[in-house]
């Protein structure tokens, strides 16, 4: 990709983070919501709405440093591992899905039910199979286990700073903004991708018709 795309990419997936956050606070944070309507006080709603906002423009930051980390683990893992790379990653998922239950609960000591972390791993797992068939169908079946790690791992690793948050909500914003964001650059850039192909294979045929302009000088 050139300069121009990555600019694109990264406000693109910015805006998405914002609104995903914004709407995702309007259910998780209801009570507030509410609050400003009864009374209505514009005031305090258009504060909350831009709290918000800025929230999921924070979490769309923080997903665009995992993906592009995301990047450079996925290479370097292939220079490493080559065949077996896949493998790893599938264990390496493994490991985190079961992180993300048995830690968390233990660290609550029991303040929240272990449901709820069953609950929240399962809907990640889904949201990443999902995304990650999408992302095989775009390019080949072998592109399945790198889009999964990136939603399932990279997803929990940028998540981190929300589970050590009190209580549910902010982490429920937070793993559902870092989701779409992940999802968003994960698909858009199979298409970014593609118009750089077709650009590339459009000057190597024009280079090829070029016309041979050059004249021969007999002595």
């Amino acid at each position: 990709m050139n300069s121009r795309k990555v600019v694109e990419l990264f406000f693109k997936t910015l805006l998405i983070g914002g609104v995903v956050g914004l709407v995702t606070s309007i259910f998780v944070k209801s009570s507030l919501y509410a609050g400003s309507f009864n009374p209505l006080d514009i005031k305090n709603l258009l504060v909350l709405i831009a709290w918000y906002f800025v929230y999921g423009l924070l979490y769309s930051v923080v997903s665009q440093a995992g993906f592009f980390s995301y990047l450079f683990i996925n290479r370097f893992g292939l220079s490493i591992f080559r065949s077996f790379w896949p493998t790893v990653q599938l264990l390496v998922i493994a490991f985190v899905l079961f992180d993300l239950v048995y830690f968390p609960y233990q660290a609550t000591k029991g303040d929240v039910s272990i449901i709820w972390y069953i609950l929240m791993t399962a809907a990640i797992l889904a949201v990443g199979i999902i995304v990650s068939t999408i992302k095989a169908k775009q390019t080949n079946r072998s592109a399945f286990v790198p889009a999964l790690f990136l939603m399932v791992v990279m997803t929990a690793i940028e998540w981190v700073p929300g589970m050590r948050t009190e209580g549910t909500d902010y982490a429920t914003i937070m793993i559902i903004t870092l989701l779409a964001c992940n999802a968003y650059q994960l698909l858009a850039l199979t298409r970014l991708s593609k118009v750089d192909g077709k650009a590339k294979k459009n000057n190597e045929t024009n280079k090829v018709n070029k016309p041979d302009h050059k004249v021969s000088v007999s002595k």
